[in-house]
């Protein structure tokens, strides 16, 4: 028997928040990705980067580059000031997006909000958990990074596309 599980708007902005903390240009890629789906239509289509194919493949091609130099040596913390500016910042816009859809009768602002505080707790929840698995299980950094970004692309599409 097939079983259905809906999402509130507030609980899906908190959680695209919760994955922008992990990959912060992933949930605006899932979002690009899904543009023309029935179930999301809100004003957010004709916002101009989510409008345009060109703003719709340059979130697509920036979450891959993330994707790519999250593995980096170079690469600075995400718990950073700017860097997790950076993902509160996506984060808020993704909870800015998922409240526009459908006409959904929750604030924006509070959408808004509870996308930023997600990103937060993605940014250390995922330090956190990268850290611990690395630890725990003697991998590399770059293979238990591998493990972070299939959890974050397959949790931010299950959140995108749950009706």
């Amino acid at each position: 028997m097939p079983s259905t599980t809906t999402l509130s708007i507030p609980a899906r902005a908190l959680l695209l928040g919760v994955f922008t903390g992990a990959r912060s240009a992933t949930p605006l890629a899932v979002l690009a990705l899904q543009h023309d789906r029935p179930s999301l239509q809100g004003a957010w289509q004709q916002w101009p980067v989510f409008r345009s194919p060109v703003g719709r493949g340059a979130l697509v091609a920036s979450a891959a580059g993330e994707l790519v130099a999250d593995k980096l040596p170079v690469t600075p913390s995400r718990l950073k000031p700017g860097a997790l500016l950076g993902r509160v910042t996506a984060g808020a816009i993704a909870g800015l997006v998922i409240g526009s859809v459908g006409g959904s009768s929750v604030s924006r602002l509070q959408t808004a909000v509870l996308g930023g505080v997600g990103a937060v707790i993605g940014s250390y929840a995922g330090y956190l958990g990268r850290t611990a698995l690395g630890w725990v299980s003697g991998l590399p950094d770059p293979v238990v990074a591998l493990v972070e970004d299939a959890i974050t692309v397959t949790g931010a599409t299950a959140v995108v596309t749950a009706d």
